[in-house]
């Protein structure tokens, strides 16, 4: 297993091309969670390849996107539409190097799984420290039941399989991480494979019927 780090370095030239059906179940569940992001501010905490920094941006919102791959970075300032999202190299694992109360959505996608559970709630009080006191925070993670069956993220290169250090959770750690920073979960959801998304992608018949993916929205508790 390598670090985080040099394992999505090493995956980025393939991330968007090799048929991840994960992020088939889970880009239509951001979009629906985030809502309308038109001329809002929205951050995007560990961007990867820009697969929803972009598409939030041409939707007309003011967006930065922050990952500590080069790598991932240099593909997704390759896209089009790239030039409108402001690229930031970062380990979202520290503080974010943004002032408080800066963004009306602050969304980290697939990135939980690579926090260690001791440092969750402090990420997620990192969240809500950028959020605005009305803003909404979206927060998706490969369903931890997906650890039952010895899945976490990987892909295959020319050295075989590859997994980028994760750390095993249950959606409780998950949870109260969010609830011990101070956060509140408006909306809870969680997604399993059907037959559509097998069809679709037979990567996926394997997992059929079984919980892949959860999404929070979480909120800043008044003072």
């Amino acid at each position: 297993m390598l670090s985080t780090r040099e394992g999505y370095d090493r995956w980025a030239a393939t991330y968007d091309t090799m048929g991840n059906w994960l992020l088939d179940l889970e880009e239509p569940e951001v979009e629906r969670a985030l809502g309308d992001t038109s001329d809002l501010d929205v951050l995007d905490v560990g961007a990867g390849t820009g697969r929803h920094a972009i598409r939030i941006a041409e939707s007309g919102a003011r967006v930065t996107a922050v990952d500590f791959s080069e790598e991932m970075l240099a593909r997704a300032r390759q896209k089009p539409g790239a030039d409108l999202v402001r690229w930031v190299v970062h380990d979202v694992a520290q503080p974010l190097p943004f002032a408080a109360g800066s963004y009306d959505r602050v969304l980290s996608a697939l990135v939980l799984e690579h926090i260690p559970v001791e440092d969750l709630t402090a990420f997620f009080r990192d969240l809500g420290r950028v959020v605005r006191s009305d803003g909404v925070i979206v927060v998706t993670a490969m369903h931890p039941a997906m650890f039952l069956k010895g899945v976490s993220a990987n892909f295959r290169d020319e050295a075989g399989e590859v997994r980028p250090r994760s750390y095993v959770a249950t959606l409780s750690h998950y949870v109260m991480g969010a609830i011990q920073a101070g956060l509140i979960i408006v909306g809870l959801t969680e997604h399993s494979v059907d037959e559509r998304l097998a069809t679709r992608n037979e990567r996926a018949r394997k997992s059929l019927g079984w919980p892949a993916l959860f999404v929070m929205t979480l909120k800043r508790a008044p003072r």
